[in-house]
């Protein structure tokens, strides 16, 4: 009788986010059986804006080449010609935005970048477009994830259980299967680390932001100040601007997981320097302060037959907004290896690989990010509130995320998976032999 080794392996996905939609288009696309198990109801809308830089778009391109296209039919550019190859312009935040000190435009960008954004929820509803009828299983909160023999238990909140051969996490920041890859191999690594900022949330319709901000309304903007900034920027083709106000907090964090209820106020206070019309935002934004996690250092993106993609792995702060795009091309690697994958006994191979590649870029981006906000709000100390230095900077930073060569990577994953099947293969021959 042929041993179970043989058959097709089985692959569960945890968590129907961004990263976790991609990987499944990606192996749905290349006719690899996947099951999403979800611990919602439904598919998430929380959150708002999204930026993709070239990377992210290739990303999706590789993925399915669909996908892009449909995101092609959703994404917001800026408004302004002149604004069209700027990922932001960096202004003062402080009463007269710097035209007092006669600074007038700050542009960050490259002539090959087009500014891209979506509404977190026009996203997902092309993602989910892909995904077969029956392919997710909502209201599964997985409790454990353990790896038995050759074989992966996942126990869920309902008293239910499954055994597969292989669990791919994308729960998020704070998933569970982050101590399942690194409970035991570096356990002071399993917590995210807060990353000494706060945030304040919003949605602004575009009539008002251009009441507010005049001229200013409809491309995105970096307000910077010491300690506190603020990013604005055009969703749902220009209908609306997602308002992200950032806030320093040199404490730790003792709320657990929760955001923080407060007054406008404190959200005012907490501004205090700011442009009336940039204060008049607040407004619009939710009177809760939401903290920011990265995971600065993580070991390794897999144990055994467990592998962490998206935000579980390497979450990071939006300061360069390449967060999104790092699942993506998370997705975009791992989908092709486990395409390669034949039996299952091959699976911790394509883990290893797909570790190798992915984990040394993800995880610089993590770095790159949180730098990028310590400059964003002027506590860099080589930079401070220089803007020219922050500009100059901000125009140097971004090309090695934004013109990586994704499609060497994969070829370069394809060659080693290749290859460390072949050295498995005669290890084992040798064992038999």
């Amino acid at each position: 009788m042929e041993k179970r080794i043989h058959a097709r392996p089985t692959i569960a996905i945890l968590g129907a986010g961004i990263g976790g939609l991609a990987l499944a288009i990606g192996l749905i696309k290349r006719n690899v059986p996947v099951i999403i198990y979800e611990a919602a109801d439904r598919f998430s809308m929380v959150g708002a804006g999204i930026g993709l830089g070239p990377n992210a778009l290739n990303a999706m391109d590789i993925i399915d080449h669909e996908f892009r296209e449909k995101y092609d039919g959703v994404k917001t550019r800026n408004e302004k010609k002149e604004f069209e190859h700027s990922i932001f312009d960096a202004l003062y935040a402080e009463e007269g935005l710097g035209e007092n000190r006669g600074w007038k435009r700050g542009l960050i960008g490259a002539p090959y970048f087009t500014r891209s954004s979506a509404h977190r929820k026009d996203l997902l509803d092309i993602m989910e477009s892909f995904i077969p009828e029956g392919s997710v299983r909502f209201e599964k909160r997985a409790i454990s994830v353990e790896q038995i023999g050759e074989k992966v238990l996942i126990k869920f909140e309902d008293g239910t259980s499954e055994w597969v051969d292989a669990v791919i996490g994308c729960d998020g920041v704070k998933g569970l299967t982050r101590r399942s890859v690194l409970g035991d191999i570096a356990p002071e690594e399993v917590q995210p680390t807060f990353c000494g900022m706060y945030v304040y949330r919003g949605i602004i319709p575009i009539k008002e932001a251009k009441e507010i901000l005049g001229t200013h309304a409809g491309d995105a903007k970096f307000f910077m100040a010491e300690g506190k900034a603020l990013a604005v920027y055009p969703i749902s083709h220009g209908r609306e601007e997602n308002v992200v106000f950032f806030v320093a907090d040199d404490k730790p964090w003792t709320h657990g997981d929760h955001t923080v209820p407060c007054t406008k106020e404190e959200m005012i206070e907490d501004l205090k320097g700011f442009d009336p019309r940039l204060l008049k935002l607040l407004d619009f934004a939710r009177p809760l302060r939401w903290p920011t996690w990265h995971h600065p250092q993580t070991s390794t993106y897999y144990k055994g037959r467990v592998c962490l993609l998206g935000d579980v792995a390497h979450a990071s702060t939006p300061h360069q907004a390449a967060g999104a795009g790092q699942g993506l091309e998370d997705a975009a690697v791992l989908s092709h290896l486990l395409s390669l994958v034949k039996t299952s006994d091959k699976l911790e191979a394509a883990f290893k690989v797909y570790d190798s590649i992915r984990r040394p870029r993800a995880q610089k981006v993590v770095l790159t990010s949180f730098e990028a906000g310590l400059i964003y709000t002027w506590r860099h100390p080589e930079i401070n509130d220089d803007m020219n230095k922050i500009v100059k900077n901000a125009n140097q930073r971004l090309h090695w995320i934004w013109q990586h060569d994704l499609a060497a990577d994969i070829k370069k994953a394809e060659d080693d998976f290749y290859r460390l099947s072949a050295i498995t293969n005669l290890s084992l021959k040798r064992i038999l032999l």
